[in-house]
C-alpha cells in the first residue's frame, strides 16, 4: 500500500506563487502521478499529471502557470503554481497509479492512491 502526503499549501495573494510537494512512502517512487483539486461545492478537477517517462500534461485552466515535476530519488512530485488566481482556491490532492501503468490520466478514477489534500487559498 502506497501512502502519499501533500505539503506546501497555504494562503497567498493573487499573482504570487506556491509550490506543493507530494511524497510517497516507497523508495525511488516513479509511478505515474497526478494533481487534482476540489473547491467547495464542485467536483474534483484534474490539474496536471506526470508519466513514468517524465511526460507531462496540464488542464487548460492552469497551462502556462503551473508546472509538475518530480524527483524520483526523493519519491516526490511537485506542483509549482505561479500567477495564482482566486479561482485556484481549492484543496489540492496528489494521486498515483499502480506501477503497472506508466501513463498518467486526466481521470481521477484511474488513480489508485491518494493523499489527504492540502488547502490552497488565493486572496484577491
Amino acid at each position: 500500500q502506497v501512502q502519499l502526503v501533500e505539503s506546501g499549501g497555504g494562503l497567498v495573494q493573487a499573482g504570487y506563487s506556491l509550490k506543493l510537494s507530494c511524497t510517497a512512502s516507497e523508495r525511488t517512487f516513479s509511478n505515474a502521478m497526478g494533481w487534482f483539486r476540489q473547491a467547495p461545492g464542485k467536483e474534483r478537477e484534474f490539474v496536471a499529471f506526470i508519466s513514468r517517462s517524465g511526460g507531462t500534461y496540464y488542464a487548460e485552466s492552469v497551462k502556462g502557470r503551473f508546472t509538475i515535476s518530480r524527483d524520483v530519488a526523493k519519491s516526490t512530485v511537485y506542483l509549482q503554481m505561479n500567477s495564482l488566481k482566486p479561482e485556484d482556491t481549492a484543496v489540492y490532492y496528489c494521486a498515483a497509479r499502480k506501477s503497472d501503468y506508466g501513463l498518467g490520466s486526466r481521470e481521477a478514477r484511474l488513480y489508485d492512491y491518494w493523499g489527504q489534500g492540502t488547502q490552497v487559498t488565493v486572496s484577491s
